[in-house]
């Protein structure tokens, strides 16, 4: 059956629909599309790496499992839930493009660009913020039932806060707040939701680890942090720079801000760490700090000056890496430190746009010269001091909806029995991959090491469910936390290291 011709945009057997669009802009948009694409897999890499073995797998699976539920949930409903074009709602859009209806030729909010091209790259958006936020369920989440909760959480979550800040009524664009790629609708809102997700998982088990102490692991794989960091950099450029929605000055602006910061930021965590480690120069910590950089940036890149890029990079860096230490005073369990880098990097940045956002810069994409009531007030930049409390608004109403709607959604799912969100804790001990997945990251070792829990146990693909016993819990107890705590703090490196110096 060939696509209907009656659809918004004209009949398209007697309307070219090309000729109302820029073709440089529709370039531009797709590529950029397909840069923050490949963001989501970087972050299965980067949380592989950060993880324990026998769990690294699965954070390899849930990059593509988030691509794939969020890419049907964004044209099943989630693009006509922020992105419509007849909703009069402050708070959410409606169904009038439900599966992409009425989208073929139809302008996008961007009118040089089409709704359908448009669809394809804030779709991007929604796995990116998907992925960031299932991280916090890393070694000890049930994959099946995180499926049913990642979908549930776009609509009730996702959507209404992107609608807030992007939707053409949504409250916080009509108050005034400011936010050019995300720093809301995907940082804030995926460290917040996940401080929820590691709150109401509970501790990872380990037997060694005494009462009242957060589980911490050193990451198992340094490349695939780094591999991970390479594609979110490199990704990163189409995120802040396809913002714009168009191939003008501000796009390439907002690209060297992005990659400024993104350098400052990791030099800053880097240092702090040589201080913080007894003089060793991480390379982890170098590439979160570029992350925290980059996730500073993000609502500011198309609106504040390049040398305040600077700014943008060495802050979130330098408070993100102190922020990491707050799960063991909450006694939250955020493995993937997400709240620490998006959670607390999302609300500095928002709260320093406020600071430094400048009208010529936003002016950048030719907007203003056709419009002048395009014009931003800008922020402290420009004498606009209330901009500051438009953005705390904005950030404190996106951690507050993100949290408690998060925390409701999972509570009620945890109620029903084939929806428990947590792992039993054998198969917590055994790893993910093997008890969910059936497959391993590297095949030969891991079966080599599940012959130590059960010899039965080594087969790639298992076809007899796991069966949780008191006499299984125990005898893994025994050698799983041994085997996961096997190297020692890098405090002890260094204090070795120190006194064979001395010696």
């Amino acid at each position: 059956m060939s696509e209907p011709t009656n659809l918004y945009g004209g009949d398209v057997m007697t309307t070219d629909f090309n000729a109302q669009f820029d073709k440089a802009d529709m370039a531009w948009v797709g590529t950029s599309a397909a840069l923050v694409w490949i963001m989501i897999p970087g972050i299965g890499l980067l949380y592989s790496g950060l993880s324990r073995k026998k769990h690294a797998l699965s954070l390899q699976w849930a990059g593509i499992m988030a691509a794939c539920v969020a890419g049907f949930h964004w044209f099943w409903w989630g693009y006509s839930l922020v992105f419509t074009h007849t909703s009069t709602s402050p708070f959410l859009g409606n169904l009038q493009n439900f599966a992409l209806k009425q989208c073929y030729g139809a302008p996008s909010v961007v009118s040089t660009v089409p709704d359908m091209l448009y669809c394809l790259y804030q779709g991007m958006f929604a796995a990116i913020t998907a992925i960031l936020m299932v991280g916090a369920g890393c070694e000890r989440a049930r994959l099946g039932p995180m499926m049913v909760f990642l979908f549930c959480w776009l609509t009730v979550v996702y959507c209404p806060i992107a609608y807030w800040v992007w939707g053409a009524n949504g409250w916080l664009a009509k108050l005034g707040s400011l936010d050019f790629a995300g720093g809301g609708p995907v940082h804030e809102n995926s460290g917040f939701a996940a401080l929820a997700y590691s709150l109401w998982l509970g501790k990872r088990k380990d037997p060694l680890i005494t009462t009242g102490k957060v589980p911490k692991y050193k990451p198992h794989s340094t490349f695939y942090v780094v591999l991970g960091t390479i594609f979110l950099w490199f990704g990163w450029f189409g995120f802040n720079g396809g913002s714009t929605g168009n191939a003008t000055v501000r796009s390439w602006y907002a690209m060297v801000n992005t990659n400024v910061a993104a350098a400052t930021g990791g030099l800053t965590w880097m240092g702090i760490d040589y201080f913080r480690t007894g003089g060793k120069w991480s390379t982890i910590g170098l590439c979160l700090g570029a992350i925290a950089g980059l996730v500073g940036i993000t609502p500011a890149a198309g609106y504040v000056p390049i040398y305040t890029a600077v700014a943008f990079g060495v802050v979130p860096a330098a408070i993100c890496n102190f922020a990491v230490d707050i799960k063991n005073l909450l006694q939250i369990d955020d493995g993937m430190d997400v709240f620490s880098l998006h959670g607390i990097g999302g609300f500095v940045g928002n709260f320093m746009t406020g600071l430094f956002a400048a009208d010529y810069v936003a002016a950048g994409d030719g907007s203003v010269a056709k419009d002048a009531s395009a014009r931003i007030a800008g922020g402290w930049m420009n004498h606009h001091w209330k901009q500051l409390g438009y953005q705390l608004a904005a950030s404190c109403s996106v951690a507050a909806w993100s949290f408690v709607v998060t925390s409701i959604l999972l509570l009620a799912m945890d109620r029903i029995p084939f929806l428990r969100i947590r792992l039993h804790e054998d198969e917590e001990l055994i790893g993910t991959d093997f008890t969910q997945i059936g497959e391993f990251t590297y095949y030969d070792e891991e079966t080599g090491e599940m012959k130590k829990f059960n010899d039965s146990d080594t087969e790639a693909y298992v076809i007899e469910p796991l069966r949780s016993t008191q006499a299984r819990v125990a005898k893994l107890q025994a050698t799983a936390s041994r085997r996961d705590n096997d190297i020692p703090e890098v405090s002890e490196v260094t204090s070795e290291a120190g006194s064979s110096e001395k010696q």
